[in-house]
Formats: C-alpha cells, structure tokens, sequence
C-alpha cells in the first residue's frame, strides 16, 4: 500500500519566479509572528517560521508548522510592520519575484492589512518545508473579508 501524498510534509524548492508562485500557493493565509522572521546578514540568508493551511489536502482543515528559507540575500526591507512587537501576528497573503539585474531581483512577501517585507537576492533561492505533524485548524481562511485585500 503506497502512502497517502496530501500526508506526506511538503517540501519545495524555487530558483525563478514560477517556482516561487507554487511556494507562495502553498503559504497563502500562513500565519507568523514578527518574532519568528530571522535575518542573518553574514549568512546572507532570511528565514521565517509559519503555520501554513494545507491547501493541498482534500479536507483542508489542518495547519503545519513550516519552515521557509530563503538564500543569496544582500538586504532586507519592512514596511508597515512593528518589528519591535516580536508576539505581533502576521498573515501571509503572497510572495512574488520582482527580477532585477539577472539573476537577481526581490523577493516580496506581502502581508493583510498592507506590510510587506522585501528582500533584495542575488539570484533566487528559497526552501519551504514542512517541520511538523497537522494538526486540526481553528477555522478556514476566509477572503470574504475586506482586512486581507491590500489597499
């Protein structure tokens, strides 16, 4: 008997901007806390932990604890967002890639009620992967609500 894939931790790997788009599908309505975004400026590499939904589960009802790395970063930018409140909650709506001079560009993580965060690459290199076991989401996300559009 072959295990069950929609089981099995999700573990995704981007070098351009296609590959990127399917880790932030896969990270939509994620939640973090500012305390769980880490910078390492001499490692050149950025890393924040989430809650991911498993929208790739049939039942989409559980969340995992996720892991999402990503590598080659000379800089990085906030906006909108209180890095001092290390328990503030943040909800991932999308990542994007914006290229630049090739094969580099910024990496964008968009957040509700409009705060993002970009990171300046040399060339693209993120890492998600799965961490945890599920376990049984509070609720749904929901976008029937305006506070997850940007403005």
């Amino acid at each position: 008997m072959s295990a069950d894939p929609t089981r099995s931790p999700l573990r995704l790997l981007a070098e351009d901007a296609q590959d990127l788009q399917l880790i932030s599908a896969a990270l939509q309505d994620a939640v973090l806390k500012v305390g769980d975004i880490h910078w390492e400026p001499a490692a050149r590499r950025l890393t924040l932990e989430l809650n991911r939904f498993r929208w790739e589960t049939q039942e989409r009802t559980e969340r995992v604890r996720a892991g999402l790395q990503i590598g080659c970063v000379l800089s990085v930018k906030a906006r909108r967002i209180r890095r001092g409140a290390k328990d503030a909650v943040l909800e991932l709506l999308a990542l994007r890639f914006e290229p630049g001079e090739a094969p580099g560009g910024r990496v964008v993580f968009e957040f509700a009620d409009g705060g993002d965060i970009s990171a300046e690459v040399e060339c693209l290199e993120a890492v998600l992967a799965d961490v945890s076991h599920a376990w049984p989401a509070k609720r749904a996300p929901s976008h029937a609500d305006d506070r997850t559009r940007r403005p």
